[in-house]
């Protein structure tokens, strides 16, 4: 087990990490989510040891590790910039880790030629790097990552230069890979919906400090504030401010939006309504049960095929509206939209959950 106890990072009067706690079992798949600058890449180089915490410390299997070296640790890194030897071909690179390792030749050439043939690398075993594509490269930056058999693997953004078939394909292939191995499976990522593909749990990271960590589609579904709802939401999840009085919530504007048995702990006041855009719809049919009418007005509809994104002003607030099939409404357009109450997230005034249905 792999474990961070209130570790922190300050460099230059910066904090990079803030109070991090977490505790990474064998055999899981853990994703880092958070966008850019969010403290994923210095909360990987801390469980690495390529830096040393300001505070706190960690510990592997109850060893504190905290200035244990790299080098001295059983840990493979890919990152969204491949790095490859590039005097080296394909194939003594994926084997470079084994031949440090000492491994005798038919161990060596069995699993490069097993790592090859699952990225897909096997025509290009004597090619060097340098003549192949980005996402070959970043491939056999991932091969060489599977036969080193490390305890820690750190997965840094790595399938963001591959093709959209092939990322798809090492999404449901790699959490099989690394878990039948007993690795403990770390992989940082700034998109939602890459983390609700590969599964495991998730922590969220805003700033330094990780906002909640467990099963993933447990932090999607049930966020414990509002920074972790906002985080683990793409399109950004829609909030409008509101008050409570018996059992409805007043938004700006008089709109009362009726609430089920669900929210009557809820003490009367002003709270901050979530809900995600595909709780919307642009009719009651395909709203569920226990639907709010709420008006608003269409500012632009992004079409993608299969899926359209409804952009809408509704007084204050800025909401994206998410349905199926093809809907081109007119910028400036009056409508009705129906909100599924059912999912409605209740934040008090300090962004922490206080009700709500599963996101």
């Amino acid at each position: 087990m792999l474990e961070l106890r209130n570790v922190s990072k300050v460099a230059d009067g910066v904090t990079h990490l803030a109070d991090v706690s977490l505790a990474l079992q064998r055999g899981t798949l853990n994703v880092l989510l958070g966008p850019t600058l969010s403290g994923k890449t210095s909360l990987m180089r801390m469980m690495a040891g390529l830096d040393r915490p300001t505070q706190g410390a960690v510990f592997f299997d109850g060893k504190d590790v905290s200035g244990v070296r790299v080098q001295d640790r059983n840990v493979a890194m890919v990152y969204q910039q491949f790095i490859n030897y590039p005097a080296m071909t394909v194939y003594e690179n994926i084997a470079s880790p084994l031949r440090i390792r000492g491994a005798d030749k038919a161990t060596v050439d069995r699993e490069v030629r097993k790592a090859a043939d699952l990225l897909r690398l096997s025509p290009y075993l004597d090619r060097l790097p340098l003549s192949l594509s980005g996402g070959q490269q970043q491939r056999t930056a991932l091969a060489r990552a599977i036969v080193k058999n490390a305890e820690l693997v750190l997965l840094d953004e790595p399938l963001a230069n591959l093709d959209y078939k092939l990322r798809e394909e090492l999404r449901a292939e790699l959490p099989r890979i690394f878990s039948e191995s007993g690795a403990i499976f770390v992989y940082a990522t700034t998109e939602p919906s890459e983390a609700l593909l590969l599964g495991g749990n998730t922590a969220t990271l805003s700033e330094g400090r990780v906002t909640q960590f467990g099963p993933t589609v447990d932090v999607y579904r049930k966020p414990a504030d509002l920074l972790t709802a906002r985080t683990f939401s793409d399109p950004p999840i829609n909030v409008a401010r509101a008050v409570k009085a018996g059992r409805a919530f007043r938004l700006a504007g008089g709109v009362e939006v009726p609430t089920p048995a669900l929210y009557d702990a809820v003490a009367d006041g002003e709270y901050t309504l979530g809900f995600r855009p595909h709780h919307l719809a642009p009719s009651q049919a395909h709203s569920g049960s226990g639907a709010a009418r709420l008006k608003a007005q269409v500012a632009v509809t992004e079409i993608t095929g299969s899926e359209s994104f409804v952009h809408l002003s509704a007084g204050d607030a800025r909401w994206v509206m998410l349905t199926r099939g093809i809907h081109d409404f007119d910028p400036g357009l009056q409508m009705d939209v129906w909100l599924d109450t059912r999912h409605l997230m209740v934040f008090d005034a300090a962004g922490r959950r206080v009700a709500g249905g599963e996101g």
